[in-house]
C-alpha cells in the first residue's frame, strides 16, 4: 500500500465485540431473583412478565425459554427457598457432635427459626399469596424429611422416644411455624427469643419416657 493512501473502511473497522453469554443457571437465577423482589414489593398479581424481564435485564424470549408462565417462577422460588432453607439448617446441625442429639435438635431449631425470620417476606409471598391444591407439596416435604431423619437418629440412639416420627416432625415444624408467625406479627424478630419460647416445649415433647 502506498504511503499516505487512505485505509479502507474494512481495515478501519473495529473488531466486533463478543456478546456475553451467561450460563443458563445464572440467567435462571437472575430471573428468579428479579421476580422475588418484585413479588415482595408489588405482589404476585400486580407483577407482570414484562416487569420481571425488565428488572432482570433480559428479553422476553429468555423468560419463556425457561418458564412457561409466571406461576412456574413461583414454584421454582418455592423449591429454591426450601433447598436454601434445608442447606442452611444442615450446616448448623453439622457443627454439632454426631452423637449429641439434643444439641443437634437445638441447632435445627435455631437454624430453622433464623432462616424463616430472615426470609419471611419472600416466604409469605410464594407460600401464602400463591396457593396450590396440593396438600403435601414437595417443598415442605424436603423440610419434613430432614427433621424426620434427625428425630429418627435420636430415637435410634435412645435420646428420646417417639411413637410416630413423622407425626412428631409435622407437629414440631408446624408448631415452630405458628410461633414464628406470631412473633413476626408482633414485630419481635429476635430468633433467640423465639427459640427460648419453643425450646422447653419441644424438650418436654422429646423427653425419654
Amino acid at each position: 500500500m502506498a504511503v499516505g493512501a487512505k485505509t479502507s473502511g474494512a481495515a478501519r473497522a473495529r473488531p466486533a465485540r463478543k456478546r456475553l453469554i451467561l450460563p443458563a443457571e445464572v440467567r435462571v437465577d437472575d430471573l428468579m431473583s428479579a421476580a422475588a423482589g418484585l413479588f415482595i414489593d408489588k405482589g404476585i398479581e400486580a407483577t407482570t412478565v414484562n416487569d420481571i424481564v425488565e428488572k432482570a435485564g433480559v428479553g422476553k424470549g429468555t423468560f419463556y425459554h425457561y418458564f412457561a408462565a409466571k406461576e412456574d417462577v413461583i414454584l421454582a422460588l418455592r423449591e429454591r427457598f426450601s433447598r436454601d432453607f434445608t442447606n442452611a439448617v444442615a450446616d448448623a446441625i453439622g457443627q454439632c457432635p454426631p452423637d449429641d442429639h439434643p444439641a443437634r435438635f437445638a441447632a435445627w431449631l435455631r437454624g430453622t427459626v433464623s432462616a424463616y425470620v430472615a426470609n419471611y417476606k419472600l416466604h409469605d409471598v410464594v407460600f401464602h399469596e400463591f396457593r396450590t391444591s396440593n396438600r403435601n407439596p414437595k417443598d415442605k416435604e424436603i423440610v419434613i424429611a430432614q427433621l424426620s431423619a434427625l428425630l429418627a437418629e435420636g430415637v435410634e440412639a435412645g435420646a428420646w422416644t417417639l411413637p410416630d416420627i413423622r407425626a412428631a416432625a409435622l407437629m414440631i415444624f408446624d408448631g415452630m411455624h405458628g410461633v414464628v408467625d406470631d412473633a413476626i406479627y408482633a414485630e419481635k424478630h429476635d430468633p433467640d427469643a423465639i427459640c427460648r419460647r419453643l425450646s422447653p416445649l419441644f424438650a418436654r415433647m422429646l423427653s425419654v419416657r
